[in-house]
């Protein structure tokens, strides 16, 4: 008993030492790969950008989409998180738990899918990101690494496929409609948006004013 209470000590240290390495080093490096892109059967496409080269309105579009309260929560939307809680506690399907801290931690150091082992690992590494990198470079991150469409992934490579032109120079509107394809990236069309997603994208849009005006992106554009 007690080598197996040695053993699991020694890799919990291990584990947090090799987690504080990674976090501390993507501080700095562009993610190279990501789980969800080893295991995308369709290739991986994808050019890193910084932030100082990807448009205002894209930055905005995804508060405004994703998480409103980006610059003044500490990584958790401890409100959304209760109304989750809540809609599952009544049978109904958990949805606007996640920040764009929570699914940068999942996207870069984990893998997709659910569970509380996994759910408690990302409450982790976001804890990290969130002490270590900082708001913008959270950003910056998540900008890079999300999937954007089939096969691609950051915003540069989305930019590209869908309106042949880089980031740096998107529109409120191109940049609201990528924005809402990216909870289903290979489900949802940004092109040539219909019905629903089409409305969606335009109120995404709509709403860029709202986050410059208000200053929801004060802690990336100080």
């Amino acid at each position: 008993m007690r080598r197996v209470t040695r053993f699991l000590f020694k890799a919990l240290l291990g584990f947090i030492g090799l987690s504080l390495a990674l976090v501390l080093l993507f501080k700095f490096v562009p993610v190279p790969v990501t789980a969800t892109m080893v295991m995308d059967g369709n290739g991986i496409t994808k050019d890193w950008e910084s932030l100082s080269n990807i448009d205002r309105n894209m930055v905005r579009a995804v508060i405004a989409s994703e998480d409103g309260k980006f610059c003044s929560h500490d990584g958790f939307d401890r409100e959304a998180i209760e109304k989750a809680i809540e809609n599952n506690s009544r049978g109904g399907r958990i949805k606007g738990g996640s920040t764009i801290s929570q699914q940068t931690a999942k996207n870069v150091f984990l893998w997709q899918g659910g569970g509380y082992f996994r759910k408690g690992l990302e409450a982790y590494f976001t804890v990290l990101i969130e002490k270590i990198w900082g708001k913008r470079r959270i950003m910056e991150v998540y900008l890079n690494v999300a999937e954007t469409g089939i096969g691609t992934y950051g915003v540069e490579a989305g930019a590209h496929r869908y309106f042949g032109k880089s980031a740096a120079s998107l529109t409120p509107l191109e940049a609201g409609r990528m924005a809402a394809a990216l909870p289903l990236p290979k489900q949802r069309s940004v092109k040539n948006p219909t019905g629903w997603l089409r409305r969606h994208g335009n109120s995404i849009a709509a709403r860029v004013g709202v986050v410059r005006r208000d200053g929801l992106d004060s802690c990336i554009y100080e």
